[in-house]
């Protein structure tokens, strides 16, 4: 079992939890954000939970703001935002920092365990974000909002992510109904 499942942080009404508190076959962790233009996402990540959530599939929303301070509000804030606009029913768990200083042990253990992130063929996002200095620090960081980890239900790294891959893209659902089939 891998040392994830172990690893604590906090719901949004700041109990503390780890992922043994949400048993599941799989895991899809989402660092996200309210002002984004991925922010949109949401609605996708949604219409994953509502598909795979009851054969076993968890996505795990946490909020961070390293990016363009583009989370500025506070737990109630982002609570009421993700359920009004995308009708949100998975968690979305207390405010992280996913990157550099300060940075929670949770995403330290995830970019640590699975330092390159799959990306779309085009890399139209990427470009865009190096091309305004965006893209800073190590390889393994998280690049942007939405950055994903698909993790088994031993909280093994399965694939990460890059930012741009949209929940529905059939790289993520393919991996998803390999880990959530029977």
């Amino acid at each position: 079992m891998s040392k994830l499942k172990d690893i604590e942080f906090k719901n949004s009404k700041g109990e503390t939890k780890t992922l043994k508190d949400f048993p599941a076959k799989a895991y899809l962790v989402v660092n996200t954000a309210s002002k984004c233009g991925l922010t949109p996402q949401y609605e996708a990540l949604q219409a994953l939970y509502d598909k795979y959530n009851d054969k076993g599939l968890e996505v795990l929303g946490f909020p961070a703001n390293e990016f363009l301070e583009q989370e500025p509000g506070n737990n109630e804030e982002i609570q009421s935002f993700c359920k009004l606009n995308f009708g949100v029913k998975f968690p979305i768990l207390q405010k992280v920092v996913v990157k550099g200083e300060g940075q929670h042990p949770f995403y330290k253990a995830l970019t640590e365990g699975k330092e390159n992130a799959t990306r779309n063929e085009n890399g139209q996002f990427e470009k865009l974000l190096s091309s305004k200095g965006l893209i800073t620090g190590e390889n393994k960081d998280i690049h942007w909002n939405f950055e994903k980890f698909l993790l088994d239900e031993n909280g093994n790294i399965i694939e990460r992510f890059f930012p741009d891959v949209a929940p529905n893209d059939d790289k993520i659902i393919g991996k998803i109904q390999e880990l959530v089939k029977s």
